[in-house]
């Protein structure tokens, strides 16, 4: 089995290497890349591939959320794990936009980033208990706007799956794959799914995966278990 192959971005030296040092002493894990500035990490992950990119929020010449966008654009299947100093509804919501699938407080780094990892690595999301307020703050705000006649258009059970798959970080080529249909189907069905839900990007996607069941997220809450997981 190949090892996870992870790129470490943060431009303060001393919490690089020890973001290196928590993964490199996991079995299975490797750093195949790092980078002190956001530019220098959209250009490792292009270049390494990797399948799972930590970018610190705070970034010089491209921060981490501009950072994830172009990683994406490159590449839908790398999974960006977001590091930062806090966890306001803004910058939470701009990295779910960006398309992040695991939001981390560095104060927390040294007790949570292997599970936080270990989410991305098995296609689940992983988020602090404020950013998992905010998701469901949405969730709440979407039964209203359900509940007050503004409803949302029904999906087939193929165009389930295929938000299932998206939200997990498959690309049209392995969402094909796995569905044993033409890649150009599998671009058509996604197509078909941003135009009936109104939405314009992957990071939207998956906020709509979470907040109607389709894809769950691990979070980190007050007197639980670390990467406990959250319906």
């Amino acid at each position: 089995m190949k090892n996870l192959r992870i790129v470490v971005a943060d431009d303060h030296e001393i919490v690089r290497y020890g973001l290196i040092a928590i993964i490199e002493a996991h079995p299975g894990w490797e750093v195949c890349g790092e980078a002190t500035n956001g530019r220098i990490a959209v250009d490792q992950v292009k270049e390494l591939e990797p399948d799972i990119a930590i970018l610190d929020i705070g970034m010089p010449i491209i921060n981490g959320i501009e950072a994830t966008r172009r990683i994406l654009e490159n590449n839908a299947s790398v999974k960006v794990l977001i590091l930062t100093m806090a966890d306001g509804d803004r910058v939470v919501r701009d990295a779910f936009e960006a398309g992040a699938r695991g939001f981390l407080l560095k104060s927390d780094a040294s007790r949570d980033l292997a599970v936080a990892i270990q989410a991305l690595q098995f296609s689940n999301t992983f988020f602090t208990a404020r950013a998992s307020e905010i998701v469901l703050a949405g969730y709440l705000e979407f039964v209203k706007s359900v509940k007050s006649g503004e409803s949302v258009p029904g999906l087939s059970p193929r165009e389930r799956e295929v938000v299932q798959l998206v939200a997990e970080g498959k690309s049209t080529k392995e969402t094909a794959m796995l569905l044993g249909i033409s890649c150009k189907t599998a671009e058509t069905h996604r197509s078909n799914i941003m135009r009936k839900l109104k939405i314009h990007s992957v990071g939207e996607l998956v906020l709509f995966a979470v907040r109607n069941g389709i894809i769950q997220i691990f979070a980190n809450e007050p007197g639980s278990r670390p990467g406990k997981q959250v319906a």
